[in-house]
């Protein structure tokens, strides 16, 4: 899945101010000798502190969410930029739709193209892309879509090692490579600090193709709703398995902490582990624990590759799931638009017969 994001250093929220106020010190007797001593003991304190922190904090974590995708600039600064964008791109309900893109996918004839072309296809999805927020991981990108779309967010890198690491992000990405991980991971922190804006965001993959507005399929009690490779029948299971590439959640504070825990529930398991995985094995004690509703979505009308939809007449996206290597990706997603437009292009009577298909096989479809 080519899916992008932010790094957490850089989206929170700002700290709140000290709950502390100041106080003034003063130092009886003779100074010369209770200065040192102060000051020894309040070094030794803040070592212990610091060292505590040190262990604690999750390696992995600091690696790839501070060091990978740290925003310039200071919090406020960045945290004011996105929201304004979010307000921007945002619906009455205070939703956006957010993909993500690197050079690589947002090249001419490449995902990007595909994808903004199913929303100018799709029946009564063109207006949809009022609504969307694309997020650039590197300048090259930033520039192709400012050139056709008009929300468009560039991530910033905090320094010159992230500058580095941010240089090689408009390459294409590969399924579980450590780089294709961190993006996972710090696309999951950027869209908590969008909950914690107080924007609803429905998160999209750029290889989903969107042919119908997907929203009328999410219940109006959910907090989350999200896709699954193979769907078992009951959007209430939490046998399903769960795909992030396809995502709606609703800010609350529920929410919210259900993003927490996630993030937090990683380090329970091997380095090398993305977010989807960790999800699909805590799923079912994090809604609980937090009181959050999550629903799956059929594949009949939000489906993919893994488990394709036979009817036309219910599919509202399409993904380009369980397939890998861009080039595959582009080659049979092109095959589904050709297919769409035959479909859109029938009399109404022959579509409203059904009997219309995908074009099988392709390099991945089948």
């Amino acid at each position: 899945m080519p899916l992008f994001s932010d790094d957490p250093s850089s989206c929170v929220s700002p700290s709140p101010p000290s709950r502390f106020k100041k106080m003034d010190w003063k130092v009886r007797g003779d100074t010369n000798r209770s200065l040192p001593v102060i000051s020894f003991f309040l070094g030794a304190a803040l070592t212990a502190a610091f060292v505590f922190l040190g262990a604690t904090m999750d390696v992995n974590w600091r690696i790839s969410e501070m060091a990978v995708w740290g925003n310039g600039g200071g919090r406020d600064e960045v945290n004011a930029e996105l929201s304004q964008l979010l307000k921007n791109a945002s619906m009455e309900d205070g939703t956006v739709i957010v993909t993500s893109i690197n050079q690589a996918y947002a090249a001419p004839g490449s995902l990007l193209d595909l994808f903004l072309e199913s929303f100018q296809i799709g029946e009564g999805t063109a207006a949809l892309l009022d609504h969307l927020l694309i997020v650039a991981v590197d300048p090259g990108a930033l520039a192709t879509c400012r050139s056709v779309h008009r929300h468009c967010y560039l991530l910033r890198p905090a320094d010159g090692g992230a500058a580095a690491a941010a240089d090689d992000l408009g390459a294409e990405k590969f399924f579980m490579t450590p780089e294709y991980l961190d993006m996972m991971w710090a696309r999951n922190r950027f869209q908590q600090t969008i909950l914690e804006l107080g924007f609803n965001f429905l998160f999209t993959d750029i290889d989903i193709m969107w042919f119908r507005n997907p929203m009328r399929h999410i219940g109006i009690t959910s907090d989350i709703a999200i896709a699954s490779d193979f769907f078992n029948g009951d959007p209430d299971s939490l046998h399903n398995l769960p795909n992030g590439g396809f995502l709606y959640v609703r800010s609350r504070n529920t929410t919210v902490e259900f993003y927490r825990r996630w993030r937090e529930a990683r380090r329970r398991f091997p380095a090398g582990t993305n977010e989807q995985y960790v999800l699909a094995r805590t799923q079912a004690a994090l809604t609980g624990q937090v009181g959050v509703r999550m629903q799956f979505l059929d594949t009949a009308n939000c489906g993919g590759f893994c488990q394709l939809s036979g009817d036309l007449r219910r599919v509202s996206t399409m993904h380009a799931n369980c397939c890998t290597g861009l080039a595959n990706k582009v080659h049979d997603l092109r095959g589904v638009l050709r297919d769409w437009r035959n479909y859109t292009a029938a009399p109404r009577e022959a579509r409203r017969r059904g009997g219309f298909g995908w074009t099988k096989p392709g390099r991945c479809i089948h």
